[in-house]
């Protein structure tokens, strides 16, 4: 029996309809979670146990639109350019994670680095990024900064060549120099990012399965080009249901620095580098022009 003054036992259906409505935001669910969940409830069929389909996707749809408009908060450029920072942090990291076994200290360091830029810890990101930018230059270089590294560095997972035979000096710092001069434009703490960019580390640390059949001069695998592709086409996403550029700047940010690579081996592409850079480009454009379709939209 149940205690007098106790809240009746939830049926299966607002049990589901309650795990439905975790796709929205924390402050969303508060504000109007029981609202629209009655809304849901009443409307249902008698003895109904499991949401209808339609209903179900259009709360899976609202509840990303929703949190998509709700990250459009606080000033564009700040949060587009910490946005920008972590993804390069994330690559940075990307290029020393199957070298861990023989370079265990910066590998580490460097994933600090990405841990404070995810949480905003804006000064110790920057001194982590200084330090393991010099030790990756170095590297790059042929240079022994800081401790002697037996060159080349050969991976132990993930990888099969050795590390930075793609690149050179210039282009690794590069990179680092993106991610440091943005920390140093930031003031203020940027809001936290999602832990989702340890899963996209790892991903484009993978050298498997390869883009370019027999391997090739400037290899890209599939697994980079997923992560890379799907990164900008969620800002194209964003921006067009946001109305908001600030993914179209971290966008443009990483394309850039990710863009140098290809040029560094104009003289090797090939049909499918270039495809794969063009469809980068294409989503890259799609982001700049996304809010301004949008709002356009809405006023007709």
């Amino acid at each position: 029996m149940t205690a007098l003054g106790s809240a009746p036992a939830a049926t299966p259906l607002e049990r589901r309809y309650r795990k439905l409505m975790l796709a929205y935001p924390r402050p969303y669910r508060a504000a109007h979670g029981d609202e629209l969940l009655d809304v849901l409830l009443e409307s249902a069929a008698p003895g109904r146990r499991i949401p209808v389909p339609r209903e179900a996707w259009g709360l899976l749809t609202g509840g990303v639109r929703s949190r998509i408009v709700h990250l459009a908060s606080g000033s564009p450029w700040r949060d587009g350019v910490h946005l920008a920072v972590t993804a390069v942090a994330a690559a940075n990291l990307a290029a020393l994670l199957p070298y861990a076994g023989t370079l265990p200290l910066w590998t580490l360091l460097s994933a600090l680095t990405l841990l404070a830029t995810v949480r905003g810890w804006l000064r110790t990101a920057a001194v982590l990024t200084l330090l393991t930018g010099v030790k990756a230059v170095a590297l790059a270089g042929g240079w022994q900064p800081f401790d002697a590294t037996l060159l080349p560095v050969y991976p132990t997972f993930l990888q099969d060549r050795p590390l930075f035979m793609d690149s050179d000096p210039y282009l690794v710092a590069g990179g680092y120099a993106v991610a440091l001069a943005g920390l140093l434009v930031l003031r203020r703490a940027p809001r936290r990012r999602s832990w989702w960019w340890w899963a996209a580390v790892v991903a484009a640390a993978w050298a498997g399965p390869e883009w370019m059949e027999g391997g090739g001069t400037f290899p890209i695998s599939l697994s980079r080009m997923a992560v890379e592709v799907l990164a900008l086409g969620l800002a194209a996403g964003s921006a067009y249901l946001a109305r908001d550029h600030r993914w179209t700047l971290a966008a443009g940010i990483y394309m850039t620095m990710a863009s140098g690579g290809l040029a560094l081996h104009s003289d090797v592409l090939t049909r499918q580098h270039l495809a794969y850079w063009g469809v980068l480009v294409l989503l890259l454009v799609g982001a700049a022009f996304a809010p301004f379709r949008q709002r356009r939209h809405c006023l007709d």
